[in-house]
């Protein structure tokens, strides 16, 4: 069984660090948005683009579940919903899921992005602190049952599927 394997965290939690790692031991197929943002668009937000580049990602992931390679989509996930349809889609094609779930303290986010800038600014966007305190406030952290898959409702209310609300969020999913 192929497996999708999620990466869930605020920027400086170490997801694309752990991403390589997951990549490589079980030879899978990466989809970091990062690494495609800055040599498109040389920004981290260039006017949705991210929402669409995540979009082809999240459609390439599936693909890839299908031929039968695993996938690490290192998106940082930070809404329940997100990472609800995610589960549901990779389950929907007979996939099994993971969540990686790396939480960070502030004082140690604030470090590695700082270090992070100032060793491979190539690789990174600047984060100011505004940046992390909205983060902070728009992360809904995944409890226990989230974490062992037991808590997924249905989608939220206005739409009849997950893949529905996905197409919604990431306009080139569908």
């Amino acid at each position: 069984m192929t497996t999708l394997f999620l990466m869930v965290g605020l920027p400086g939690a170490g997801k694309t660090t752990r991403a390589r790692q997951l990549a490589e031991e079980h030879g899978a197929l990466r989809l970091t948005p990062d690494d495609w943002m800055i040599p498109l668009f040389g920004v981290s937000e260039a006017d949705g683009k991210r929402d669409v580049l995540e979009g082809r990602m999240l459609w390439l992931a599936l693909e890839a579940l299908r031929l039968g390679t695993d996938v690490v989509v290192d998106f940082g996930c930070w809404s329940r919903d997100e990472r609800s349809a995610i589960r549901r889609l990779a389950e929907a094609e007979g996939a099994g899921f993971r969540m990686v779930y790396l939480p960070v303290d502030a004082e140690t986010q604030r470090n590695r992005i700082a270090d992070r800038w100032a060793t491979a600014p190539e690789e990174t966007f600047p984060i100011t602190e505004a940046d992390l305190r909205h983060g902070r406030a728009h992360f809904e952290e995944p409890d226990t049952a989230e974490l062992d898959g037991r808590a997924i409702d249905g989608p939220p209310p206005g739409w009849s599927t997950w893949r529905e609300w996905a197409a919604d969020r990431w306009p080139s999913f569908a």
